[in-house]
């Protein structure tokens, strides 16, 4: 069986896009790979409107079994920060419309399911993203290399083949078992 993943890096000027299938033995093989780009001259509703259009061509054409976002973790730049939500947002929505399951992963839990370091630089996750592959070449610009980069991520670590080890235990990163213990305690609070 064959696990698809459609991968985005969310942002406003760019988003990264990349659709990877995963076999059971963790052999990945990129589907397609894009970037949609959206000018800073236009409203923001037409920015999200075109990244609605083109995620929703995405999903249609592609069909994932789970759709992985990058988290916003944190950012000095809060109007960075309100973009890349914002384009999160629309990408999150288009998913649930499908039924289709989404994953949120942070920077640093990219970094390492890829590289084996969460303090990675960017040419060392598209280096491996290239490799891992087996491409002829580096998905550019990095936005892309990303999006692969994600879906890769969502499908080694966090629910996807391999979420389990053969003794039942969960390997779950140490933040993705924080989030889930903070989402869990904000839930008991409500």
């Amino acid at each position: 069986m064959t696990l698809r993943v459609l991968g985005v890096d969310p942002g406003l000027t760019r988003c990264g896009i990349g659709v990877v299938d995963i076999e059971r033995n963790r052999r990945a093989t990129m589907v397609a790979v894009g970037v949609v780009g959206t000018s800073a001259a236009l409203t923001l509703d037409r920015r999200l409107l075109v990244i609605a259009q083109a995620i929703d061509e995405w999903l249609d054409l592609h069909e994932p079994d789970v759709v992985a976002v990058e988290r916003v973790f944190s950012q000095m730049n809060v109007s960075t920060v309100m973009g890349v939500a914002q384009a999160s947002g629309v990408v999150i929505a288009a998913a649930a419309r499908r039924g289709i399951p989404v994953a949120l992963h942070t920077p640093s839990e990219v970094k390492a399911a890829v590289t084996g370091s969460g303090s990675a630089n960017k040419d060392a996750v598209t280096k491996l993203v290239t490799k891992i592959l087996r491409l002829d070449a580096p998905p550019k610009p990095a936005d892309a290399a990303d999006a692969l980069a994600l879906a890769l991520t969502h499908a080694w670590r966090a629910g996807g083949m391999g979420a389990v080890s053969g003794n039942g235990q969960s390997m779950q990163t140490p933040a993705q078992k924080a989030w889930a213990e903070a989402e869990a305690k904000a839930r008991r609070a409500r």
